[in-house]
């Protein structure tokens, strides 16, 4: 039903302004400025003799100007949005009109036509040029008036990383953005060459010494980086470090090859986890997609941080069937619902349990049929294993043996096991738990191929570092310890670690786990490390707090200063993907690894660790203690 007021609200809110108005506003100027130009010329008893001739002269030009209106869409822009595109467009239908009006002049005069006035050409020239300006000065008039109304006192003076096209979106939008949160005061780039330069009439400053002096004198509160510049921000530590310790936050959008959903929404304060150098990581989605679209997957851990994003991802290449198990009941329940919400077509039983159970594993296993086997499950937590031996060997260890025995035996086509860079000359009860599970499944893939066990699985091991995000990972711990107010504990001022993100490194996985063969472990190239003091420090920076403490504590059992990916006896091989390499290691006898492990399963069954980890050493004599009571088994 029509309603006058909705209407009337409608085309005259702050938000719309109705072309049909910006038309008549227009054609009003130069009405105006024909008037007033005739005015000057012959004064006032001429205009007002010669009103109708005039009128109808005006209204024959005018009649001109509105058909090169809509040819240029002059009209269709909002005022208050006003660009350089929209004055250029006035200025091609101006010319283009009074070009046409000079014409209809000298026609108008050759008839003699009593209706219209005489006129000479340089008047069409002069009124041209003022309607113009005056056009454009209205517009102009308007975005300024608009910005100046909805200018807030909270909006924080800002400059853009980045002066090409990503760069001069990121200006023009915060320009646009009302109520503003953000006011663009200059922009930042490495090329010399625009020094001293201005875009979009703001200063261009360089990065070097003088950006963290430029920052504070202009009280700039962001630097907004542009999404065509994350790649070289990310690796330019000390242009982060510059504008960190200015005082100015940092806001970004993910990088140009992670807007899986479209254009990101806006500009977000940056975590840590953002300003860690990382490159993009390209993986053959699609040799993954036709191996595991259509098949039947299980995949143990499925509730934990690798475990819940593998199955994600291969929710995502539509399998026939998933088998999800995890013995963490509230988790387990989490990735159910996930499922039915984001996957309801993919059929998936969500099982709670522990691996360690062969007979419930056999029985899932036997029914199920699985195809493919990701094995994710594993206690990981070195502190917790390095003081519970027992159990790191009864879930990590003899679970491993149990499902991979049981896919050898129900006929499962490819075993991807999820290992770890702690497994290289593991100092730690966890990490030497991890390299007995690549040994194990290792040496059954040999055994096969060899014809000394019966199966045609093949058994692909991955290993990796860190992931940020993950359950238990350094950062959060950080957070939590920094919004508390300190102090940030970190366990030795020279410890460093390698990091990945979790949908990089599950990427991996599945593209190691669709071209691997049998028998490898692939190792994933994790960038540069990171060293953990300057990872605290900058996390407080960027907090903003201000008195926080950094304290140290001290390496905990079993840890290290660096983890490494591959011993220093071990190489590697180029493979299918730039990110990952085969370590070429030691090979064990299945026979041996198979008796030695039994060995060891029993000896934690009764829970003494020192012989339990004794075991461990014998089984893998490079595993050297590192701040442990177990220490004293490496000096017999």
């Amino acid at each position: 039903m029509f309603s006058l007021s909705k209407q009337l609200n409608r085309y005259f809110s702050k938000s719309v302004l109705p072309y049909w108005l910006v038309i008549i506003l227009d054609l009003a100027v130069i009405a105006f400025c024909w008037v007033a130009i005739y005015w000057f010329q012959y004064r006032t008893s001429a205009l007002i003799n010669n009103i109708f001739p005039l009128s109808c002269t005006v209204a024959l030009f005018l009649i001109v100007h509105l058909v090169f209106f809509r040819v240029f869409h002059t009209y269709s822009g909002i005022l208050r949005f006003s660009s350089f595109v929209d004055l250029q467009r006035i200025g091609f239908a101006m010319v283009s009109a009074a070009a046409v009006n000079i014409l209809l002049h000298y026609w108008t005069n050759s008839v003699g036509a009593p209706c219209f006035v005489v006129l000479r050409s340089l008047h069409i020239l002069i009124v041209t040029g003022l309607a113009t300006i005056a056009m454009w000065v209205m517009r102009v008039s308007a975005k300024y008036l608009y910005d100046m109304t909805y200018q807030t006192d909270d909006a924080k003076n800002a400059m853009v990383f980045g002066v090409q096209a990503g760069g001069i979106a990121i200006a023009k939008s915060i320009r646009s953005e009302k109520p503003a949160r953000f006011r663009l005061r200059g922009f930042i780039s490495h090329d010399p060459s625009l020094k001293y330069s201005r875009l979009l009439g703001e200063r261009v400053f360089q990065d070097d010494d003088k950006l963290v002096a430029v920052l504070k004198e202009r009280r700039i509160k962001a630097v907004l980086v542009s999404p065509l510049r994350v790649e070289q921000f990310r690796k330019d530590v000390e242009l982060q470090d510059r504008i960190i310790s200015s005082g100015a936050r940092i806001y970004m959008m993910p990088p140009t090859y992670e807007w899986e959903q479209g254009m990101p929404q806006e500009l977000k304060p940056v975590k840590i986890e953002d300003l860690l150098p990382r490159e993009q990581i390209n993986v053959s989605m699609e040799v993954i997609a036709e191996q595991l679209k259509g098949s039947r997957v299980m995949i143990t851990g499925a509730a934990g941080s690798i475990g819940s994003e593998i199955v994600r991802q291969v929710a995502s290449f539509g399998p026939e069937a998933m088998l999800l198990i995890d013995q963490a009941e509230t988790p387990q329940h989490d990735i159910r619902l996930m499922m039915a919400k984001d996957y309801p077509d993919v059929p998936a039983q969500t099982i709670v349990c522990s691996i360690c159970q062969p007979y419930r594993m056999e029985n899932l296993i036997s029914e199920f049929k699985p195809d493919y086997v990701f094995h994710a499950a594993a206690y990981k937590h070195v502190p917790m294993m390095e003081d519970n031996p027992a159990e790191a060997i009864l879930n990590n260890v003899m679970g491993t043996k149990i499902i991979a025995d049981l896919s050898v035996k129900y006929g499962v086509k490819k075993f991807v096991m999820i290992s770890t860079d702690k497994a290289v000359n593991p100092t730690n009860v966890m990490g030497c738990s991890k390299r007995i599970c690549e040994i194990y499944v290792q040496s059954l893939n040999h055994a096969q191929e060899e014809g000394k066990v019966q199966g045609n699985t093949q058994f692909v091991t991955t290993r990796f570092g860190n992931v940020l995000g993950s359950n238990g990972s350094v950062i959060p711990l950080f957070e939590a310890q920094i919004k508390a107010g300190g102090p940030v504990t970190v366990t030795d001022p020279n410890i460093i670690r390698f990091f990945m993100l979790i949908p990089e490194a599950c990427k991996l996985v599945l593209e190691a786990g669709a071209m691997g063969k049998g028998g490898e472990i692939f190792v994933f190239d994790m960038g540069e490390p990171v060293r953990i003091d300057d990872l605290a420090r900058r996390m407080i920076k960027l907090s903003g707090a201000e008195g926080i403490e950094i304290k140290y504590t001290g390496l905990r059992d079993g840890e290290k200063l660096y983890e490494e990916v591959l011993s220093e006896k071990e190489g590697t091989k180029p493979t299918f993907h730039e990110k990952i390499r085969i370590a070429q290691v030691r090979e064990y006898d299945f026979a041996d690894v198979r008796k030695a492990v039994d060995e060891i399963v029993e000896c934690s069954k009764t829970y003494n660790a020192m012989d339990v980890v004794a075991l461990m050493k014998k089984l893998v004599p490079e595993f050297v203690s590192n701040n442990s009571v177990y220490s004293v088994l490496d000096k017999k």
